[in-house]
């Protein structure tokens, strides 16, 4: 009975349809419309970022949130010398002015501390860590970072090793500049080797030239790419023996310009070591001040900003005045010729 119901009710239905092409044309319809919104439904949902959560275990109150970096608007050239004068010999650093001590006091102090009594590095090295504004000549423009190398007056052993390739022709020049401390010299010589592989250029840090040798060195010069002697990379000079000794036993150094303040910029140089005399390593700070100083940008105001004196393994810094050997701000004669030399390549520009 139940089966002959349903039979009936299923024949209605179909004839219905069949007599009206407008249903049948909506069965159909309604198929299609419903296929396309499941298929938008699913690339909806496909589009959205499905948020992964990490389960993190217990952290103390007092942890929480020590990774996230906060940004700090206190400028780097922030000085001290707001704070008073200490009137006693014993004092809270932070609360008063640091000491500035001569180049000479601070070394005794540091020989005090490295002494074998205590950290008992008598030998350690000695660095000048100087701070810059890092400003140029036009507003809102910065130097960027820098490399330099300075020949100091007084050699002192450093934990490094140098070689040096030095082309130059004639023998008497080539046991100078070997005996000035060049790796090996030679002429059109070494050309060849380099040229059958016997030499290879890339076991040499400084590949430097005199003049008189320069078209030799044309055969090699795809070899040599950005190494090729030239002045501009004070790689080339006539007086190739104080050039050898300057990349012998000069000190390198990159002044680096901070990530987050432009205008700040820091280096930190060896100048000597404990066990030397301290007058030799205050005359190898004065060096390496005004060798700095030399590449100051032609403007007003501080270029070197602050000088301390430190010694690994102590964490002292002990501060130093730069002023003593340099000066604070150009003459106004040398701020007029900068800027009568911007105005002539303006007019050239």
């Amino acid at each position: 009975m139940a089966g002959t119901l349903f039979r009936s009710m299923f024949t209605n239905t179909l004839t219905f349809y069949k007599s009206s092409p407008t249903n049948l044309r909506s069965l159909h319809t309604a198929t299609v419309t419903y296929a396309a919104r499941k298929g938008t439904r699913a690339k909806a949902r496909a589009k959205k970022v499905k948020v992964e959560v990490t389960k993190v275990g217990f952290i103390p109150h007092n942890q929480r949130g020590k990774d996230k970096t906060v940004k700090s608007n206190v400028s780097k050239h922030s000085d001290d010398m707001y704070k008073p004068l200490p009137s006693d010999d014993v004092y809270p650093l932070k609360y008063y002015r640091w000491v500035v001590y001569t180049p000479e006091e601070a070394v005794k102090a540091h020989q005090q501390t490295h002494h074998p009594t205590m950290y008992n590095v008598p030998d350690a090295l000695v660095f000048a860590q100087i701070e810059f504004n890092m400003a140029a000549v036009k507003q809102n423009r910065f130097l960027e970072s820098f490399t330099r190398l300075s020949l100091l007056p007084h050699l002192f052993p450093r934990d490094e090793e140098r070689t040096i390739l030095a082309f130059c022709k004639g023998a008497e020049l080539i046991k100078e500049v070997t005996d000035a401390g060049a790796t090996i010299a030679g002429g059109t010589e070494l050309v060849k080797k380099i040229q059958e592989g016997q030499i290879k250029l890339g076991d040499y840090d400084y590949v430097l030239a005199h003049p008189n040798v320069l078209t030799d060195l044309v055969p090699i010069r795809g070899l040599m790419k950005r190494r090729f002697p030239n002045v501009r990379a004070g790689t080339l000079d006539p007086n190739l023996k104080e050039l050898v000794k300057k990349f012998s036993g000069g000190v390198q150094y990159r002044v680096v310009k901070d990530d987050v303040q432009e205008n700040f910029g820091s280096v930190q140089v060896p100048i000597g070591r404990l066990n030397m005399e301290p007058k030799l390593v205050a005359e190898n700070l004065e060096a390496l001040l005004k060798d700095l100083q030399s590449a100051r940008p032609k403007r007003d105001g501080l270029f070197i900003t602050r000088c301390l004196i430190v010694s690994p393994p102590s964490k002292e810094t002990l501060k130093i005045d730069p002023f003593v050997y340099v000066d604070k701000t150009l003459s106004k004669e040398v701020q007029e010729d900068s800027d009568d030399e911007d105005e002539a390549v303006a007019a050239t520009a």
